[in-house]
């Protein structure tokens, strides 16, 4: 991995140390600030800074009026910690330009993998960006999906549902979270139709269906075997 840069932003310095190990030994490069303030003169001065890990509550400046900041001027990605898992705050957080919300505590591997999944996506929308998982090449310039080779008819949310699981591969995903990311949050619908679209989709995949497996009165991961 070419080192890319991940700035960690919280007070507390043994979260910093922690969240920092488990980057570093994935071969991140990360860059550290104790407060929103410190943050955006990280920020500021480094231009190629790829993914922000931001506390929520924090002195001088706090995690919303940094993320409020950085928003005018980027779209880098957004990680959002916090101790509290309100839902108004992970709307507020969202509704602010947040790609992912993690309470307090987590594991750090989950963090990791949250990381690479959101790293995965933004590089999957680069023109011409090419996902491969398991024998399954998916094309999303193209809109194009083949298997060993071979094309292979999706619909329009098919596609979309089989992108998300191959950019959060070995992530479990509630069916509320793939309703947001896939359907976006302006779905008001049953939760029920990501379980027709998988049945679909599995079916549509023949044997690599078997990647899509179902966490029972949860949702799916997406996992080669």
């Amino acid at each position: 991995m070419d080192r890319i840069k991940i700035l960690v932003v919280d007070d507390e310095s043994r979260m910093r140390k922690l969240v920092r190990d488990f980057l570093e030994r994935e071969g991140f490069r990360v860059l550290e600030a104790g407060d929103g303030l410190e943050a955006m003169e990280r920020f500021y001065e480094d231009k190629d800074i790829a993914l922000l890990i931001l506390d929520v509550m924090m002195p001088n400046m706090d995690g919303w009026q940094v993320c409020r900041e950085v928003r005018q001027t980027s779209k880098v990605p957004i990680i959002m910690l916090t101790a509290r898992s309100e839902e108004r705050d992970e709307l507020q957080g969202f509704e602010l330009g947040v790609d992912e919300y993690i309470s307090k505590p987590f594991s750090p591997k989950i963090l990791v993998a949250r990381v690479m999944a959101i790293l995965r996506r933004v590089n999957a929308l680069d023109a011409g960006q090419v996902i491969d998982a398991g024998g399954i090449s998916v094309d999303k310039a193209a809109h194009q999906v083949k298997i060993d080779g071979k094309e292979v008819e999706l619909s329009y949310k098919e596609f979309e549902l089989l992108s998300y699981f191959i950019e959060n591969q070995g992530l479990a995903l509630s069916r509320e979270k793939i309703l947001n990311n896939v359907w976006n949050y302006d779905y008001f619908g049953d939760a029920r139709t990501i379980d027709t679209h998988v049945k679909k989709l599995r079916s549509k995949l023949g044997d690599k269906g078997n990647y899509i497996k179902t966490i029972w009165g949860m949702g799916y991961k997406f996992e080669v075997e």
